[in-house]
């Protein structure tokens, strides 16, 4: 977006509503789209429909997600430029394909290498909340800015990237002032979990919308988190933060943020025997032992949080 934006490209994103929050706090985007399709399915009669309101009103499309479904709405909208990576048989829906890499890049060089230009090593999210927006969202939650730690202990993608509930509720009660846990409706259990464990921990996981964590994200002192959509919300917005890697790899989907501290026990010499089945990218560990979170204590991750509080 910010190359994009920098080129002198007006930017309109097309999201569905569960991420849209993210690209309103883009502040290079112009205006975003809410696309209402269902999880699955090609809707071919939904998205000729939006296709046929945006006839005429755009240059070039840039295509992130690599399913067919995703390319065929700007081809039926006549976009006259459609730029996105080979993958489902979408290459007549395509105008521009670039091939996909045969390694995992950084996502970040994976996805601004849409734009066509080079140097995309340097490139850094950033997202912007006005203080009055974070000021209404800290009234309705109770909170007090730079008072409370943030913890995001879920992911999407599954176990193997998430550190364990006992962990992070041990981490809890070693804390100074409240830790606010955030995550979906799919994560409250987690969270409770941790709650029922821990002193001083405020769950609102299912209970508020994206663009309120945001807000509560950016009045943190701090953030602990796995590898999830909230470590990167975190990272653009600059808050400090320790991330915790598993069965993914900080090589491909890093915390792009000067205030971040990695853990992963990948790359640490001094531990053994050797993490030589990470990163896996599994969902839940092939192994059954998930050495790859289950061995970084509580008392390490403590130990990083004063270096990027400072």
């Amino acid at each position: 977006m910010r190359r994009l934006a920098a080129r002198g490209e007006q930017l309109t994103v097309g999201a569905l509503p569960w991420v849209a929050p993210v690209y309103r706090a883009m502040p290079q985007v112009a205006e975003v789209i809410e696309f209402p399709f269902a999880h699955g399915g090609l809707q071919f009669k939904a998205r000729r429909g939006i296709a046929k309101r945006m006839e005429g009103q755009f240059d070039a499309a840039y295509v992130l997600p690599n399913s067919l479904k995703s390319a065929l709405l700007p081809f039926l909208a006549s976009i006259p430029k459609r730029i996105g990576y080979l993958g489902e048989a979408r290459i007549g829906l395509l105008t521009h394909r670039l091939k996909n890499p045969k390694s995992k890049p950084p996502m970040v060089a994976f996805y601004s290498a849409l734009s066509g230009e080079a140097g995309i090593e340097t490139d850094r999210p950033q997202l912007q909340v006005p203080e009055a927006d974070i000021h209404e969202t800290l009234a309705e939650l109770g909170l007090q800015r730079g008072a409370y730690t943030v913890f995001a202990p879920g992911s999407e993608y599954g176990p193997a990237k998430r550190w364990p509930a006992a962990h992070y509720a041990a981490l809890a009660n070693q804390l100074d002032g409240p830790v606010v846990l955030l995550g979906s409706g799919k994560e409250a259990d987690l969270c409770a979990e941790i709650a029922e464990k821990a002193i001083n921990c405020l769950n609102f996981a299912g209970k508020t919308t994206l663009t309120q964590a945001i807000r509560a994200q950016a009045a943190s002192k701090s953030i602990v988190s796995n590898d999830s959509g909230l470590m990167h919300v975190a990272a653009a917005l600059g808050v400090p933060q320790v991330a915790i890697f598993g069965s993914s790899s900080p090589l491909h989907t890093p915390p792009l943020n000067d205030k971040a501290i990695v853990l992963w026990l990948k790359t640490d010499s001094a531990y053994q025997p050797p993490l030589d089945c990470a990163p896996c990218f599994e969902r839940e560990c092939p192994l059954g032992h998930t050495r790859c979170l289950n061995d970084i204590s509580a008392e390490r991750v403590l130990a990083a949080l004063p270096a990027v509080q400072r």
